[in-house]
This record gives structure tokens, C-alpha cells and sequence, in this order.
């Protein structure tokens, strides 16, 4: 049987009285809740964290907005917790490697290497160091839970060394041969022979999904673009200043843009790695050369060889802050900061001497004696999943 149209109506009516009179109890918890200042806060939508379609077999990029976001404070691997804090400096001339403790900030030990050592170069597993003998042609390992040199390898002039963001490849930059050496990461034998037709191969970093990197010519004045996978140079160019001599490349947090260092230029080249267009540039001080992220990725530390000084750029201000001028001068060069982020170490490449900077206030804490001609140091351990090579480029 249908109901009538009288009882449709009192069941609406009924239905209104019972809505209202829930609402005015809702909103009558409301304002009490309001009162007594226990708002609960609304719910916030969640922002999935675009996913990095990175190079098959490398680690997943965790922040997108922040290629550096493991290199944080403290953050060190499982598989270098338990290896004693140092800094390894190699010096060119003295055919040697100091070996500073950075709590008493003194030299504990010299190792004997091969002839003129360059960089002192974490593998991508973390588990060694390789000391790049360039004309020693070899690489020397350190063990850096001992510190016990190992049996050099035969490398032909390795005058610097990085990883492929999977950890297949070593990628030995031969400055003199002019060549990229794509080399077995475990057992460093050759896998590919790349001919580049620039002067000097000498510093890189890669993109933010480790498709391809950027490597400086320091002899042309020029930049490569390579890619990755191919093991190919993709893209060359020359800089736009007669005379330019690039160095150090660091990627911004972002992923964005490449930095590059010049010593003739004094300052630094602005580059964006997927258009490689022209880059712009922002003058920083005399000999600029080498480039390192602070711990909360804020900042870049820009070492100025020639004028010693070490200058400050902001990322979010994209602009230079402060300069720091080392007492008495010296001849700031290549670094690392410590796994605290609390001191940047940079070698004096022409006053065989080490300084240790304070990196929240600019002094200086130490002044270091080492051998002659201190080059690529590396601080070890520091934070980070895996390491690029060079005197510490971590992910």
C-alpha cells in the first residue's frame, strides 16, 4: 500500500525536526570546544612528493626539492658508523698523505703514495678511499676503518675520480690523456674509452636523476654534457670568457642548476644542465675553485684560491652573503665539510697547510702543517647514502 500524501509530509517534517536539532547540538559542541581552545585543526590534503625518474639501479631520490636531503647532521651510513673521524690530505709534491685527527687538529700520520696524488676519492659503497696518483698512474686504497694503505691499482693518469649514480662505474677523469674512463667500480678495469675533444677533464657532479653530468675542461675553457647511460658526450660548449678555466661543479639542491667554479674568471658560472644554454655568471673572488653544500643545503661555500677568502651564496636568496678572509691569507683549494656540519676544511694548496673554518661564524680554528702542495682533501666519514667520487659529492 502507497502512503498518503498526509503521512509523506509528516515524515519529511519529521525528518527536518530531527536534522535541525542535530545541527544545533553539533554547533553547540562547537562553540564549547572553541571556548575552551581545543579546536581540533583541519585536516591538511596531503601533497604526494613527486617521484624522480631516475637512472635504472640508482637509489631513489628522497626530496626532490633537495638532492642533499641525506647528508643532513649525523645521518651516516650503517657502513661507516664505526670509522674513526679523519682528514685525508694529499699532498702533490711530497708524493703523501696527512692524515689530520679533527679533534686535536693535528697530523697523526703520514702514508707514502704514489706520485703526485690529487684527490683522496670515497668509492660509491663508502667502503674505501682511493688516493688518485695522477702521474703515479695508479690508485692507492685506504682502508678508512684502519687507515691502512692497500696495493695500488694500475689506473693511467687519474687525475680525478667519480662514481655512476648506480655504482656500476668508475669514471676516471684523464685530464692529459683526454679521455673519460668508464672503469669496473669494484675492480677498476676498463668497460669504455670516451676521446673528448676539449683540454683537461677535470670536475664534475650529476643531474638530479643521474641521467647525464656536467664535467669542466679546464685547459679549453669548455663544458661537456654526458650521458650517463650511453657513456657518451652529448653536448659541448665553450664558456663565453677568453681565457675561462673551470673547476669544481656542484649541483644546487633543487637539481635546477649546475655551479662552476673558474679560477680565471674569479667567480662562478650559472648553468642549467637540461637546456645547457648559456650560462650566466656571478663573480665571487679572485682564483674561485672549489664549491661545497652546507648540512642543511642553505648555503655554498666558494673557496677563492687567489685572494684567500672563502665567500657564502644563499640558495633561496640566489645571491652571494658574506665573505670570510682567512688571517694572513693562504691559498684555499679543495674540501669538505665536517659530518657535523660544524667546520669546513680546506686544503692550502700553495702554503703546504690545512685551514679548519668555523662554518657559523667564518674564524678560523686551526692552521694545519702538512707536505707540499695540498690538494684534494677529503673529511671521511661524512653523511650520506652513497658517494660520486670526487673529495665527497653524497647522496
Amino acid at each position: 500500500m502507497q502512503p498518503t500524501k498526509a503521512a509523506r509530509l509528516l515524515a519529511a517534517g519529521a525528518a527536518l525536526t530531527a536534522l535541525a536539532l542535530l545541527s544545533a547540538c553539533g554547533g553547540a559542541q562547537h562553540n564549547e570546544s572553541e571556548a575552551l581552545g581545543s579546536k581540533a585543526p583541519p585536516v591538511q590534503p596531503q601533497v604526494k612528493k613527486q617521484q624522480v625518474d631516475v637512472l635504472p639501479g640508482m637509489p631513489p631520490v628522497q626530496d626532490p626539492t633537495d638532492i642533499y636531503a641525506a647528508d643532513r647532521p649525523g645521518r651516516l651510513s650503517p657502513a661507516v658508523r664505526d670509522f674513526p673521524s679523519r682528514v685525508y690530505v694529499p699532498n702533490t709534491n711530497s708524493d703523501t698523505v696527512s692524515v689530520i685527527d679533527p679533534e686535536t687538529y693535528r697530523v697523526i700520520e703520514t702514508i707514502p703514495v704514489g706520485r703526485q696524488p690529487q684527490h683522496v676519492v670515497p668509492s660509491w659503497d663508502l667502503k674505501t678511499l682511493w688516493v688518485n696518483n695522477d702521474l703515479g698512474n695508479s690508485l692507492t686504497p685506504i682502508d678508512p676503518k684502519t687507515g691502512r694503505a692497500g696495493r695500488p691499482v694500475d689506473v693511467h693518469d687519474p687525475y680525478n675520480l667519480y662514481f655512476t649514480p648506480d655504482g656500476k662505474y668508475a669514471i676516471v677523469m684523464a685530464s692529459m690523456d683526454r679521455r673519460l674512463v668508464f672503469r669496473d667500480a669494484h675492480t677498476m678495469e676498463v668497460v669504455k674509452s670516451v676521446p673528448v675533444s676539449c683540454y683537461g677533464v677535470n670536475h664534475a657532479d650529476f643531474s638530479i636523476d643521474g641521467r647525464y653530468f656536467i664535467v669542466s675542461c679546464e685547459f679549453s675553457g669548455e663544458v661537456l654534457k654526458v650521458d650517463t647511460a650511453r657513456m657518451e658526450v652529448v653536448a659541448q660548449e665553450k664558456l663565453p670568457l677568453d681565457g675561462a678555466m673551470p673547476q669544481d661543479v656542484k649541483i644546487s639542491p633543487d637539481g635546477k642548476l649546475f655551479y662552476i667554479a673558474d679560477m680565471a674568471a674569479n667567480g662562478m658560472w650559472i648553468l642549467n644542465g637540461d637546456t645547457f644554454a648559456k650560462p650566466e655568471f656571478l663573480s665571487t673572488g679572485k682564483g674561485a675553485h672549489g664549491l661545497y653544500i652546507s648540512r642543511d643545503s642553505r648555503e655554498m661555500y666558494i673557496s677563492n684560491r687567489g685572494e684567500g677568502t672563502i665567500s657564502l651564496f644563499d640558495f633561496a636568496q640566489n645571491r652571494l652573503t658574506k665573505k670570510w678572509h682567512l688571517p694572513g691569507g693562504g691559498s684555499p683549494d679543495m674540501g669538505g665539510v665536517s659530518a657535523d656540519g660544524k667546520v669546513l676544511w680546506l686544503s692550502g694548496r700553495y702554503n703546504s697547510e690545512v685551514y679548519a673554518i668555523d662554518t657559523r661564524t667564518g674564524t678560523e680554528l686551526a692552521r694545519i702543517r702538512v707536505g707540499s702542495g695540498p690538494h684534494g682533501l677529503a673529511v671521511y666519514p661524512q653523511p650520506g647514502r652513497y658517494s660520486l667520487g670526487h673529495t665527497g659529492i653524497f647522496r
